[in-house]
C-alpha cells in the first residue's frame, strides 16, 4: 500500500513553472497528463520521475477541458462563474497516450498515474467517479500493469499548491497521501543486459499467428523468471556489494530444460513449427533505497515487455494497412495472414529492433524500428508523446541490437513423420518449371520407361553371366 509519494525536485518544479507561465493569461485552462515513475515493491512509497502532458487529439482539441455548469432557468439569477465549471476528459485519447508511452519506457519506469492542472474549485466540482474512470483506463492500457494502485496528482493554480491521492483501481476509491521532493533522477543506477534466446514450438491447425507468438513468449517468460543473474561477473545474492558509479552489466543463466511440454511431444494436429530466436537488449533503472533484486526483476520484465511491444507493433501495422492486393501488403500484413498448414516452404520474419533515445538526466527511453525505418522516424514518434529535455540529434540514438529478433515458420510437410525431405523440393522444381497436367503424365511415362529399361538390362547381364559360367565349366572339363 502506497503511503507517500516522492517526486524529483528539479524536474517537477521546473515543470510547474512552465505550466504557470503558459497559463498566466485568462481565461483559466486545464491540462491532463501522465505520471512516469515507479511503485516500489519493497516499500510503501512511489517515485515520480516525470510528468508528460497528453498531446492534442486528432481534432486538435485538448484531452482535458472545462465544462461550464448549466445556466439556471431564472432570468435574474447570477450567471455561473469559472469556479462552477467541472473537468471533462477524453478518456480514450488519454488511455492511448498511456499505451504508447508505456511501450517506450524501460525497466524500472512505468506510467503510475495521471496529473491534473486545474483550479481547486473545478477539481472539487468534478465527480470522483469521473477521475477514477480516467485512472482505470490508463492502468488497463499500460504494459505489464499488475499493481492495484495508481496516483492522482492535482496541481492547483488557484491557490498554488500540490495534492496527491492514491486511487484503488478495483474500487475507484481515492485517499490522500503525503508528497515530498527529493533528488531522484540524479541518483538512478543503470543495469544493462543482452539476452539471447531460442524457442521452438509446434503450431496446431487453425491456430492464429498472434496466439502462436504469445505462446512462445509465455514459454520464454518462464525461462527468464527461472534464470540466475550474474551482476558485473558475480553470481547474485542478497548480500552482494556493487559500486554505484558505472552502469552494471547483468547476464542471465538459463537452466537446462529437464522436461518437454506434452503438447510439444505429440504430432497430433500439428500444422507447423515455429522457431523463435534472437537477442534482446534490456535496460533497467534502480531508484534510491531500492535493492538490487528489484533491478534484476525489472530487467526480466523489460525483456518480456519488449517482445510484447514488438508483437503489438506488427499487429497494429497489419490492422491499419489499407493495401488491396498482395503486392502492396506490408510485411506485417503478410506475417499475420500466414496459415500454418498451407505453408509449403519455410517463412521467416523479423521483429522491429529496439533503439535507445536520450531523455532526462542521462536516462533513456526506447522505440522500435521496422526494416524500412531510420532513427529519424524513431525520434519523430518519440517527440509526439514524450517531451525531450533538450534538442536531441538522431546521431545520439543508440542501436544496441545488432541482430534482430526473428521467427521462422516451418511448413506442415516438414512435420509429417517419414515424409521424404525431397518432396517439397520436387514440388518446387515442378512449380518453377511450370509442369502441370499432360506434362506430369508424360513425365510419369518416361520414368516408367526408364525403370523398365533398367530391369531388362539387369536380366540381360545375368543371362550373359550364366552363359559365360557354363562355357568356362565345359572348357575346364575338356582340358581335364
Amino acid at each position: 500500500m502506497v503511503k507517500a509519494v516522492v517526486g524529483d525536485e528539479a524536474h517537477l518544479k521546473a515543470f510547474e513553472e512552465a505550466l504557470s507561465s503558459s497559463s498566466s493569461s485568462p481565461p483559466p485552462q486545464a491540462q491532463v497528463g501522465l505520471v512516469v515513475g515507479k511503485l516500489c515493491a519493497s516499500s510503501d512509497r512511489a517515485l515520480a520521475y516525470s510528468l508528460l502532458p497528453t498531446p492534442l487529439t486528432e481534432a486538435a482539441a485538448p484531452a482535458c477541458s472545462l465544462r461550464a455548469a448549466p445556466k439556471p432557468k431564472a432570468s435574474k439569477a447570477k450567471a455561473p462563474s469559472s469556479s462552477d465549471a467541472t473537468l471533462e476528459f477524453d478518456v480514450d485519447w488519454i488511455a492511448e497516450h498511456a499505451r504508447q508511452v508505456s511501450r517506450m519506457l524501460l525497466g524500472g519506469m512505468t506510467v503510475i498515474g495521471i496529473y491534473i492542472w486545474a483550479s481547486e474549485a473545478s477539481f472539487k466540482a468534478t465527480s470522483p467517479a469521473v477521475l477514477s474512470q480516467v485512472i482505470r483506463a490508463v492502468s488497463q492500457s499500460c504494459y505489464g500493469s499488475t499493481h492495484g494502485e495508481r496516483l492522482l496528482i492535482h496541481i492547483s493554480y488557484s491557490p498554488r499548491r500540490w495534492a496527491c491521492r492514491i486511487c484503488e483501481v478495483a474500487s475507484g476509491s481515492l485517499r490522500p497521501c503525503d508528497f515530498k521532493y527529493s533528488k531522484l533522477l540524479a541518483s538512478l543506477q543503470t543495469f544493462r543486459c543482452t539476452f539471447n534466446f531460442e524457442i521452438r514450438l509446434t503450431a496446431v491447425r487453425a491456430e492464429p499467428f498472434k496466439k502462436v507468438i504469445l505462446k512462445a513468449i509465455s514459454h520464454l517468460t518462464e525461462e527468464v523468471q527461472n534464470a540466475r543473474a550474474l551482476v558485473d561477473g558475480c553470481l547474485f545474492s542478497e548480500d552482494i556489494n556493487i559500486s554505484t558509479d558505472d552502469p552494471h552489466q547483468v547476464d542471465f543463466l538459463v537452466p537446462f530444460k529437464n522436461a518437454v511440454p506434452i503438447e510439444e511431444c505429440s504430432l497430433e494436429g500439428v500444422a507447423g513449427l515455429l522457431r523463435f530466436a534472437g537477442s534482446v537488449s534490456a535496460l533497467a533503472y534502480l531508484g534510491p533505497k531500492e535493492s538490487i533484486s528489484e533491478a534484476i526483476s525489472d530487467l526480466k520484465a523489460d525483456i518480456i515487455t519488449s517482445l510484447r511491444s514488438r508483437l503489438d507493433i506488427i499487429l497494429d501495422e497489419a490492422d491499419d494497412g489499407s493495401a488491396t492486393n498482395e503486392l502492396e501488403q506490408s510485411l506485417s500484413q503478410k506475417v499475420t495472414q500466414v496459415v500454418f498448414h498451407e505453408l509449403r516452404e519455410p517463412f521467416s520474419f523479423s521483429f522491429p529492433r529496439r533503439v535507445l533515445i536520450p531523455w532526462l538526466s542521462g536516462a533513456y527511453v526506447c522505440d522500435y524500428l521496422q526494416q524500412s525505418e531510420t532513427t529519424e522516424d524513431a525520434m519523430d514518434r518519440c517527440k509526439e508523446v514524450i517531451p525531450l529535455e533538450t534538442a536531441t540529434a538522431s546521431s545520439s540514438i543508440l542501436e544496441p541490437e545488432s541482430a534482430a529478433v526473428c521467427g521462422t515458420l516451418e511448413s506442415f510437410w516438414d512435420m509429417v513423420p517419414g515424409a521424404p525431405s525431397g518432396g517439397r523440393n520436387r514440388s518446387r522444381r515442378l512449380k518453377d518449371s511450370g509442369c502441370t497436367g499432360q506434362d506430369d503424365d508424360d513425365g510419369s511415362r518416361r520414368q516408367q520407361g526408364a525403370q523398365s529399361f533398367n530391369i531388362l538390362a539387369a536380366l540381360f547381364a545375368l543371362l550373359i553371366a550364366l552363359i559365360a559360367g557354363v562355357v568356362f565349366t565345359f572348357s575346364a572339363a575338356s582340358n581335364t
